[in-house]
């Protein structure tokens, strides 16, 4: 019976014919050129014999054709019945309906539109839906589908491919439905959320990938029931806590891909039976514990990737079993030792990456290691010489051995085809062999003992003789104190006018440069192993924002490993080093290419001072701002080296390949002090005038200074004891910048009260300008310290090395007799209650943005005093007042620090409470407990008044919305919590607004346990992980007056703000205590007078004498009864215990528990009758 054919299956078939007949045509070509090829007179071969050759060639050529059309005609033969059977299931098959309606609701969802090749409008699994020719990886988006069932004619969904689509959203619970599913492609677009248990019920998946998106949430369990998963992919996402368990029974899984996914916790066992695993891809994560032994059992594992983790040491000698390997990359094992012994048999690698793992030993020859092309061994502890025969390899390319302590000289040969050869920071020495001055070779010798003179001196770029060991040049005796550098682009004059020197040379992966004037330098090694191409500066023509200088961010210098700056010639002192930095390479879109992430660390004089900077959070999650840190720096050895390190983590594979090493734009370092040189370069001349000028002046200010060394001293004997004390206190090895009173008196026009600022809790504060030019803000400390000058100055230099962008700077102190001031830098928009409640609200409206922003560098500021600062510091006041606003709106936290200046008791309670009303955590108000938990309580309230534009507490509002925690949780409750937002706003961020509340209200949750960390609260604010849920109300603190202190109870000072001005602090609540016995019954009770009849109940009542009531404001209980010793609310004393009696009227509440019976002190409990 004649086959019906349509046009399209013509048109298929044609085009079959045509590409094969072209085939056939060309193979035949190129036949004939190789046999003219071979015809042409060779070496050792007769004219004669290379005539014959062609004919032989042109027959064997015509026979090879012949036999190509007979494939070609059954070839097509075949091709006309696969198509017409292909036709006949289409034909009659229909779509499960199910599928059709779930699959054409999350288009319709998606807004996506079909390939012209898929007949989407009519039957879906029609066209190249169902044909076995096309791949699935061909369409886009695309189904494939499986016509078999039900005798050919039922097809269900078996593939769908969503690649790259910049589709947003949550994953609906409908795609879980398609059950058929073997083959799930939803790579590089923007969903988010969690993913639902429900996954577990496509048990037929096969190939299932997730990568390039932003899902967050545990990974649920279910995903144990895909049993026949072959390779999953979670790459690049947002998730949190451990791999499930259950990933264990995925014993046919051949490929895992799930770096920078987010995941922690060690590998589980269970992965023991993964024996079929081919590759694993697991960088960049929180994974801990040990490199587990089973691995070693992967025998088919051909690439494993582990670096950027939390791994402890020392790798497992198991990994010697995985022989197959070619890409071998472990990096960052935190402690541990570990030999290279395991890699001995692994012959088949070409990229071995061993960086920073505590390797010590020698370095073995890598002879058998037939395609090895990058070894990285950098940062480990290797030892001895290298050997001649691993710069003689054959196939390798790049060699990184830096930082290591390997000695000897450089091997007298080398591969030519070895380019890239990093060998800095080791102990090398002797004479450079004559490969050094190849052309293209790329060779850093930064850091070792070479002596750079006669025949060395000019093989390599010059300036190398300044970067050996201890960095000789103006060593002891310094010409600079100060440097500026414009990484990675041109010379710049910045908006305050100084001039970035240009650092724009062409850099590789291991070079280094020199500034003529020896004032600083460069150095930079690594090479990305997947990057053929890196960048190694970057540049934009967009602005760049939160800055007055844009050009100088617009330009930068990348590196994909190790990038070193250095300051020479520096003399010696506290320099403040300014690093600036923006991201330009990651997009600001919700769309997979915003997904990148660049993550380094930053170390100053070999100090870590950044663990995982990320540039683009630091920036609240935006490219394209302008993120600056200062840091105060000891300069000792007259050089400075500024170190930006890659530990493993960030983006491998998107927006662009391997975004993930340091990226800087400017570096700017100047003294702290009162320079003595000159910043002018050293002159080359040796003339005999300059032979004698150096002679004779040397002598001259020797003779000088040696008199005025006598003068100096008689004078200091001569003064009064408590002069010298001052001296003796300021030459302490740790201290301030000292300004003398005069200067300051001068700078603020005798602390005119036109120049005060305001008055807060430590003192008055005005509003100065130094003679440089800097606009200061100078506090008057109006409360007596009870430390001693040495202590006082020891705590001022602590708080003034602690440094943020969210830190208001301390620039230094005055100490003279009895006078305490401290010197701020100026904020010009003031404190961030003025804003929001005060009269500068009419004058500067926060929108959105702007407020989000300050919610996270608020809570940024708060995580590097809790932390990353060393000391870490608990502010115990913060609060809108205490929370300044620069230029640009920025956020900066004051008086951080300053409470300990006040009590240096800081145990459980002795110490005094320095905080406000509203803000006070309750274990710290109670009890005195102190941690940075009562800060991250103060955050949480002051984050929602910056949500909500309204102060914590406003008796001129309705009674449901007086408290705004109170407000806020039942917001909450009922899923309103954008009534909660400053309906001023025109523009708001729903899911920010909603992130941020959520937030706040874990903050404030009465046990401190049940708060986060500060760290935390930044990435759930930036939405890297997901909020937790908020189960239990608030707790808070609020106003109570104190009426009739007669009773006499024993407690320490509590001082406690309760006025509408935040910055008044009341008087002590002092009680004192009476040892006397009480028979059984009431002697003495506590009288309450609660606002609005409502009946309080202790929680947490009395500790160590202090008596605080606070209610359930969930039950309205009868009014307190006139009868001493029967009122519901009387409080009944036990008979061993003192006997008080206090009249209290609470104005505000405390939202506590049900608890009716606590303890007060050791002896002596109360209880509250209820009703």
């Amino acid at each position: 019976m004649p086959i019906a054919l349509s046009a399209r299956q013509e048109a298929h078939i044609g085009s079959t014919l045509l590409a094969t007949v072209e085939f056939v045509e060309s193979s035949s070509a190129r036949r004939l050129l190789h046999a003219e090829e071979a015809a042409k007179p060779l070496s050792g071969l007769s004219t004669a014999a290379a005539a014959a050759a062609a004919p032989r060639a042109s027959l064997s050529s015509r026979r090879s054709r012949r036999m190509l059309w007979i494939f070609l005609l059954v070839f097509a033969a075949g091709q006309l019945v696969d198509t017409a059977g292909a036709q006949n299931v289409s034909t009659n098959a229909t779509t499960d309906p199910d599928e059709a309606r779930i699959l054409n609701g999350l288009f319709q969802r998606w807004g996506i539109t079909a390939m012209d090749t898929w007949n989407i409008s009519g039957e879906l699994c029609s066209g190249v839906a169902s044909d076995t020719t096309t791949p699935l990886l061909n369409l886009n988006p695309g189904i494939k589908c499986d016509c078999s069932y039900n005798s050919n004619t039922t097809c269900h969904i078996t593939g769908l491919r969503l690649y790259d689509l910049d589709i947003q959203g949550s994953l609906p619970d409908d795609l879980w439905s398609l059950t058929y599913l073997d083959d799930l492609d939803l790579r590089q677009n923007y969903f988010t959320g969690p993913i639902s248990s429900s996954i577990g019920n496509l048990t037929r998946m096969q190939y299932l990938s997730f990568g390039l998106n932003a899902l967050s949430g545990e990974l649920p369990r279910e995903f144990g029931l895909m049993t026949d998963l072959r390779s999953i992919s979670i790459t690049a996402n947002n998730f949190s806590g451990p791999i499930p368990l259950e990933f264990g029974n995925l014993t046919r899984l051949e490929q895992m891909y799930i770096h920078g996914s987010g995941i922690s916790g060690p590998i589980p066992l269970s992965f023991a039976n993964l024996i079929n695993m081919q590759t694993m891809w697991a960088s960049d994560n929180e994974l801990t514990g040990q490199i587990p032994d089973f691995i070693g059992n992967w025998s088919s594992l051909t690439q494993l990737r582990l670096q950027g983790n939390a791994f402890q040491g020392p790798i497992p000698p198991s990994l010697s079993n995985l022989t197959l390997l070619v890409d071998l990359r472990i990096s960052d094992i935190l402690n541990g030792s570990s030999s290279l012994e395991f890699v001995r048999d692994m012959t088949s690698l070409s990229t071995l990456i061993l960086r920073n793992n505590n390797i010590s030993g020698s370095l073995p020859s890598f002879s058998l290691f037939q395609r090895l092309q990058l070894l990285d061994l950098s940062f480990n502890n290797l030892t001895g010489r290298i050997p001649d025969s691993l710069f003689n390899h054959s196939t390798l390319t790049n060699l990184f051995l830096g930082s290591n302590r390997l000695t000897g000289g450089l091997p007298l040969q080398k591969s030519p085809d070895l380019r890239n050869i990093d060998l800095s920071y080791n102990g090398l020495s002797g004479s450079f062999p004559s490969w050094v001055r190849e052309q293209n070779l790329q060779l850093n010798l930064v850091a070792n003992n070479f002596t750079i003179e006669g025949s060395n001196s000019n093989a390599l770029p010059p300036g190398l003789n300044c970067l050996q060991r201890d960095f000789p040049c103006n060593r002891r005796v310094p010409v600079y104190s100060r440097f500026a550098i414009k990484c990675g682009g041109p010379q710049i004059i910045s908006f305050d006018r100084t001039l970035y020197e240009r650092e724009n040379e062409t850099l590789g992966p291991a070079t280094y440069y020199v500034t003529n004037d020896r004032r600083w330098a460069v150095s930079n090694a690594g090479l990305v192993a997947d990057n053929t191409n890196p960048q190694y500066t970057t540049q934009t023509t967009s602005p760049v924002v939160n800055t007055l200088d844009s050009q100088l961010y617009q330009t930068a210098r990348a590196s994909s490993g190790s990038l070193r700056y250095y300051g020479l010639g520096l003399e010696n002192g506290n320099y403040t080093v300014r690093l600036q930095f923006t991201e330009t390479e990651v997009l600001n879109t919700r769309t997979w290419e915003s997904r990148g992430r660049r993550v380094f660390d930053i170390y100053l004089q070999g100090n870590l001072e950044e663990r995982d900077f990320d540039i683009r959070r630091e920036a609240g999650g935006v490219s394209l701002r302008a993120v600056d840190r200062s840091y105060n720096v000891r300069v000792t050895d007259n050089y400075l080296e500024i170190h930006l390190f890659w530990a493993g983590k960030g983006t491998c594979c998107g927006p662009s390949r391997a975004v993930n090493g340091p990226l800087i734009s400017g570096i700017r370092a100047t003294a702290n002090f009162n320079s003595t040189v000159s910043n002018i370069p050293p002159s080359g001349s040796r003339n005999r005038t300059g032979l004698i000028v150096g002679i004779v002046v040397p002598v001259v200010a020797v003779s000088v200074i040696c008199l005025l060394t006598v003068y100096f001293y008689v004078y200091q004997r001569r003064k009064r004891q408590k002069d010298l004390e001052d001296e003796e206190l300021l030459g302490l090895e740790a201290r301030p910048y000292t300004f003398s009173f005069a200067e300051l008196k001068a700078a603020t026009n005798d602390f005119n009260a036109d120049n005060k600022l305001g008055e807060g809790g430590f003192g008055p504060v005005y509003k100065g300008s130094l003679g440089d030019g800097r606009a200061v803000a100078v506090k008057q400390l109006s409360v007596a310290s009870r430390q001693g000058k040495s202590q006082f100055l020891a705590e001022i230099a602590t708080i003034s090395a602690v440094q943020h962008r969210n830190l208001v700077k301390l620039y230094g102190c005055c100490i003279e007799g009895d006078k305490r001031l401290l010197v701020y830098e100026y904020l010009e928009n003031k404190s961030l209650d003025q804003i929001l409640f005060g009269p500068g609200r009419k004058n500067l409206f926060l929108d959105w943005g702007t407020r989000y922003q300050i919610c996270l560098g608020v809570a940024r500021g708060l995580a590097y005093l809790h932390e990353e600062s060393r000391p870490r510091i608990v502010h115990r006041d913060v609060k809108a007042s205490n929370i300044l606003l620069d230029s640009e709106l920025a956020p900066k936290i004051s008086d951080f620090g300053l409470a300990k200046l006040y009590d240096d008791k800081m145990t459980h309670m002795s110490t005094g409470v320095a905080g406000t009303i509203g803000y006070l955590a309750p274990e710290y108000a109670l009890r005195g407990h102190l941690t940075e938990k009562a800060d991250v309580f103060s955050y949480g309230v002051v984050a929602l008044e910056i949500v909500s534009g309204r102060s914590n507490s406003d008796s001129s509002l309705q009674d449901d919305k007086t408290y705004l925690l109170d407000w806020a949780w039942n917001l909450h409750e009922s899923k309103r919590e954008m009534e909660l937002v400053d309906p001023t706003l025109e523009q708001q961020d729903m899911d920010e607004a909603i992130r941020i509340i959520g937030v706040a209200l874990l903050c404030t949750q009465g046990p401190p346990g049940l708060r986060p960390a500060m760290s935390r609260v930044v990435s759930m604010i930036c939405g890297d992980i997901e909020v937790a849920p908020v189960t239990t109300r608030p707790s808070y603190l609020t106003d109570w007056n104190f009426n009739d202190s007669t009773t006499t109870f024993a407690t320490d000072t509590t001082n406690i703000s309760t006025s509408n001005n935040t910055n008044d602090i009341i008087s002590p609540i002092n009680f004192t205590t009476t040892n006397t016995s009480a028979t059984s019954g009431v002697s003495s009770a506590t009288r309450l007078q609660p606002k609005d009849d409502v009946e309080p109940m202790l929680d947490k009542s009395a500790i160590g004498g202090q008596l605080l009531l606070f209610p359930h404001t969930k039950r309205a209980l009868r009014p307190p009864s006139t009868t001493r010793n029967t009122s519901p609310n009387t409080a009944k004393a036990s008979s061993s215990c003192p006997q008080p009696e206090l009249n209290l009227t609470p104005k505000f509440f405390y939202l506590g528990t049900d608890q009716l019976q606590e303890t007060m002190g050791t002896c002596c409990s109360i209880t509250l009758g209820a009703h």
